[in-house]
């Protein structure tokens, strides 16, 4: 067994899946969790998620050997405060915001040395549009990518435990720097999601939008699958990686302009071209599924926090 004692910081999907996956791999003791709302962990104490509910963040994490905070990652700043103050000395901590550059920056600015030397940052990049502990299931994280982002005051041998724990949900692990995990996210996961909500509201204040959502077939439901996720999440997110985001914006946005010039000048060939390409990148980053005649979820399309 990893881990004595887990405290859930947050008992939705994110965590909530955490917890199934390591209970069903014997991996994990006793799981206590915590999150704002009393409606949410008595929830996740009734689907079984955790196995007693606590009524503060101190609660929580008392005799803790591993704390998982999956709150959305403006809620971090908080948590993070609270965790400062009653930390167990020797329990790691780990997160899953899906921005690392901001909850690193509120990790120093809230916890001791000793503390930030065992906050291990990480990010599953697995999800689904639903949330809360109702969507939790012990294989959300079998077969994705979680990414950690080690910061310099990180021991390698705590680094490898939470690893090795990921290892034993079925995650593929991998490790990126902090702000290059926020560069690359904000292209494939940042910008599809903020693309997706703008799609929606584009049509949606169109004067016929009534009959265009009557007639909206497979390909508008595929492509704005991922507008039904979390809005305050999302928010939260759009925010703490603001100028990595507006950067992808500006790029995808020249791309749409590119496009758009093709149209006007009614260029036939640089269409097919430009759909070509396209259509051979996609293609190559999806071959068993395309041979499938399967349509694939990207691990860009990930709700986590």
């Amino acid at each position: 067994m990893m881990f004595r004692r887990l405290a859930l910081i947050g008992t939705g999907l994110i965590g909530g899946s955490l917890a199934l996956a390591l209970r069903e791999r014997g991996e994990v003791g006793e799981v206590v969790g915590y999150s704002r709302r009393l409606d949410t962990r008595l929830a996740a104490e009734r689907l079984g998620l955790i196995d007693r509910p606590a009524d503060s963040i101190a609660e929580a994490v008392a005799g803790a050997d591993l704390v998982f905070v999956a709150t959305p990652v403006k809620a971090m700043d908080a948590v993070l405060g609270e965790l400062a103050a009653c930390l167990p000395g020797d329990a790691l901590v780990t997160d899953g915001g899906s921005v690392k550059g901001a909850v690193v920056e509120r990790a120093r600015a809230h916890l001791s040395a000793g503390q930030l030397a065992r906050f291990v940052p990480g990010h599953p990049i697995a999800g689904r549009e639903r949330s809360g502990p109702e969507a939790a299931t012990a294989d959300l994280y079998r077969g994705h990518r979680v990414i950690l982002t080690p910061i310099e005051e990180n021991r390698a041998e705590d680094v490898a435990r939470i690893e090795a724990m990921w290892q034993a949900t079925g995650a593929r692990i991998e490790r990126l720097e902090v702000a290059h995990h926020d560069h690359v996210l904000a292209a494939t996961s940042h910008l599809p999601h903020a693309a997706a909500y703008a799609m929606v509201s584009a049509l949606a204040r169109l004067a016929e939008r009534y009959e265009v959502f009557r007639y909206a077939a497979g390909g508008f439901r595929d492509f704005t699958r991922i507008a039904s996720s979390d809005p305050v999440m999302w928010r939260d997110i759009c925010l703490d990686n603001r100028d990595e985001i507006l950067v992808m914006l500006d790029h995808y946005r020249a791309e749409l302009d590119c496009l758009r010039d093709m149209l006007e000048s009614a260029d036939g060939e640089k269409i097919e071209h430009y759909f070509h390409e396209a259509k051979a990148v996609r293609d190559a980053l999806y071959p068993v599924a395309q041979a499938n005649g399967a349509n694939p979820v990207s691990e860009a399309d990930e709700t986590g926090r």
